[in-house]
């Protein structure tokens, strides 16, 4: 395809600096600017293609090795580097305005060229122009030229469109057109499916930089050139995914297409680096990092092998749009760079700061115990304030937990009413779940709901749905009545009206003398632990990859070792206590060492009829001791959320004691009369699936105060009056939460 940034350029002879240039290698991240020149002379044009976009400035078709600068109108340098070997150069970060590209020996020149920022949208013939394929794989165009690569599925003949319509937008491979299983799932359901990569992905074109704003304009423009199409029903359409594709839609809607109907974002997170990159300021290499590093490997030249598979037989778009894998920059190294949080590296991939903007309507699910994004996401649920219709479902278990057949009426029931405008029927959903549920969890469940809306109108449908609790949580998943062991059902459900929960109160429990847990006063003393990684295993389950979703997947979680964690428990409870959102450990500690790193879990112990107790993992918190400054613009007595900043950084005192407050993942549980509250104390590790901790805890003493003057407490989110289904789920049932016998 013909490229847009003629649209962009004015064609004139730069003016450059004649002086001193200095060239670095590779493409440049941030803007450098010297003072203007004081001689110019006029250049020959310069041959290359220049590419300006979003606050960038790209080049293509140049010679390997030339030394490049990116000059402002007046001839100050902005950015400088030296193109690669496949021709190309790549300056990020630059601020709106007029530039020309200029050869650092002074032997050639651009024309000028506008580098704009979001507030830049393409007339809306340039969406309606562009025909896609229908069905099949193709390419669509973006306003700064690159083209992205999408695959085309309908649920029908051509002639018998409209259809509803959704899409999928990542970094993987949705758009491989050998590998369509997750559209088949919703050409099923009666939509056509649109999946499209990423720039810097497959067989799309630029540069690769994790959520960057060209990444996000991308997605604005692929809604819109999509929704144009002539088989796209009511010019609207939706979004779908899970987990990555489930990421990108809150960055894609906040952009606000005007075609957008809706999105459907299932295990995301809210705050991409202090909930899943370095929780409480501990860096995550077990997922985060390793998850960073595959995305690096998969957007190198033909990092996704179908992409070779593509150019090999003929395409020779898809070859042509590897040209700009050298520029992308190294994820990994800024990572281990920044060990605090830096808002001019962060801030831009924080979906806590702008889902606001987000205005249509949204269906957003998710696990507490999520072994790879973690679960932390309920924590901007309240900041949706721009979005119509929001509607949450909260349950037990792990990532695939959003795609369970306890989720998915209400998912369907939600993607029918607002992007396909029709009554919904489960039927389709049925079939679904009947293959996805045994592929996934590996146990057959069915959808136990019916179709609720049969007979009514579609006003009717909807006037119903919009008129229910936004906020669904569902209990005890795996432990479901009359179901297999583990099956992704859940036993019970409360709804509520927002989040957090209105009606949660703040229930405080305060340390005592030999490991007691109760409300009311605190003990006398202190209980020391040696803080050592290494007691628990690295390993929380056995197996590897999709293993830890299967209904039989066998954990391994074990007590720590004597001396290695402080271990709080109360007496047996009169009455049902249910919790349900974050919560606090209010923790006066004392160290032999500088810092320390604390990791808090709240499990349930339940006594049974022999004597013995089982023990089932709730949730966990984390928290490096020198990240404990609060942000008190939003920490509350329930959730103390941290700034991580490097300038609030504040290290121990050894010996002295010390109030670190450390947030508690949200979660809901049911403890059950004749259950107790165990809260463990210790070195990070061991109870989080498929995250590893690179800790500095290495055996140092932490003391917990638990005495008048230093109360170490921890605080709940309890609400009152929910009605617990009598019987105990068996032990091990529960999804994402292991249980062990003592």
């Amino acid at each position: 395809m013909r490229s847009t940034a003629h649209r962009f350029t004015a064609f004139i002879i730069g003016f450059v600096v004649i002086g001193g240039l200095v060239a670095c290698s590779g493409g440049s991240d941030s803007g450098v600017v010297t003072e203007p020149p004081t001689t110019t002379q006029p250049l020959p044009l310069a041959t290359y293609t220049v590419r300006p976009g979003a606050h960038q400035v790209g080049v293509l078709d140049a010679d390997p090795g030339t030394a490049l600068q990116i000059q402002h109108s007046d001839g100050s340098i902005a950015a400088e580097g030296v193109v690669d070997e496949q021709g190309s150069f790549l300056a990020r970060n630059l601020e709106v305005g007029t530039y020309r590209v200029v050869n650092a020996d002074l032997s050639a020149a651009s024309a000028e060229v506008e580098v704009y920022d979001a507030s830049y949208i393409p007339a809306q013939s340039f969406y309606a122009d562009q025909e896609l394929p229908s069905p099949g794989f193709g390419y669509l165009e973006t306003r700064d030229g690159t083209t992205l690569s999408i695959n085309v599925m309908l649920p029908g003949k051509l002639e018998n469109g409209p259809y509803p319509t959704v899409v999928e937008y990542s970094g993987y491979a949705p758009s491989n057109p050998n590998d369509t299983t997750f559209g088949q799932l919703f050409t099923t359901l009666g939509y056509a499916y649109v999946a499209v990569n990423m720039r810097g992905t497959g067989c799309s074109g630029g540069s690769f930089r994790y959520f960057e704003e060209s990444q996000q304009l991308d997605g604005y423009d692929a809604i819109e050139t999509i929704a144009a199409q002539s088989w796209v029903k009511n010019n609207k359409v939706g979004m779908v995914g899970i987990s990555y594709p489930g990421i990108s839609q809150l960055f894609v809607a906040s952009t606000q297409p005007p075609s957008l109907a809706a999105i459907t974002p299932l295990s995301v997170l809210d705050d991409s680096a202090r909930a899943t990159l370095a929780p409480g300021g501990i860096l995550n290499t077990g997922f985060a990092v390793k998850w960073t590093k595959e995305r690096m490997d998969s957007a190198a030249i033909y990092g996704q092998g179908w992409s070779k598979d593509m150019a090999d037989s003929g395409d020779s778009e898809c070859a042509n749009n590897q040209r700009m894998r050298l520029q992308n920059p190294d994820l990994i190294s800024e990572i281990n760079d920044n060990e605090y949080y830096v808002p001019e590296l962060l801030d831009s991939i924080n979906p806590s700061l702008f889902v606001d903007k987000i205005n249509v309507p949204v269906f957003l699910a998710g696990a507490w115990q999520d072994e790879q994004t973690g679960g932390h996401f309920p924590a901007f649920l309240d900041k949706f304030t721009g979005s119509p219709h929001l509607y949450a479902t909260l349950v037990n278990g792990l990532h695939t937990e959003s795609l369970a057949p306890s989720v998915f009426p209400r998912y369907t029931e939600f993607l029918s009413l607002y992007v396909a405008k029709k009554v919904p029927d489960l039927g389709p959903a049925m079939l679904i779940a009947a293959v996805l549920t045994p592929s996934i969890f590996g146990v057959s469940t069915p959808i136990v709901q019916g179709n609720r809306f049969t007979g009514m109108t579609y006003d009717e449908a909807l006037a119903i749905f919009e008129s229910e609790p936004s906020v669904r949580v569902l209990f005890e998943e795996g432990a479901a009545d009359g179901q297999a062991f583990g099956a992704p059902l859940n036993r019970w459900q409360a709804e509520f009206s927002a989040w957090p929960i209105p009606e949660a109160q703040a229930t405080r429990f305060n340390f005592g003398d030999n490991g007691t847990l109760a409300q009311g006063a605190s003990g006398t003393g202190s209980t020391s632990y040696t803080a050592d990684p290494s007691a628990t295993p690295e390993r929380f389950f056995e197996g590897s990859g999709n293993d830890i979703w299967k209904s039989d997947v066998k954990w391994n979680w074990v007590r720590n070792p004597q001396g290695t964690a402080a271990v709080f428990t109360t007496a047996l409870l009169t009455e049902d206590t249910v919790i349900v959102g974050p919560g606090s450990a209010d923790l006066w500690i004392s160290s032999d060492a500088v810092d320390t790193d604390l990791e808090v879990t709240i499990s349930e112990v339940r006594p049974d009829e022999s004597g013995t107790e089982t023990e089932t993992y709730v949730q966990s918190g984390w928290l490096r001791a020198s990240h404990r400054a609060l942000d008190e613009s939003s920490a509350t007595e329930l959730r103390p959320t941290h700034t991580n900043f490097e300038s609030d950084a504040q290290p121990l005192v050894p010996g002295e004691v010390t109030l670190v407050r450390l947030e508690m993942f949200p979660v809901a549980h049911p403890f059950r009369a004749g259950s107790k509250i165990r809260i463990t104390i210790d070195a990070p590790g061991g109870n989080r699936g498929e995250w590893i901790f690179r800790t500095i805890s290495k055996g140092e003493k932490v003391t917990i105060w638990h005495d008048a003057d230093h109360p170490s407490s921890i605080v709940l989110s309890i609400v009152p009056g929910l009605v617990v289904p009598p019987g105990v789920a068996a032990c091990g049932s529960l999804r994402g939460q292991p249980c062990r016998i003592n």
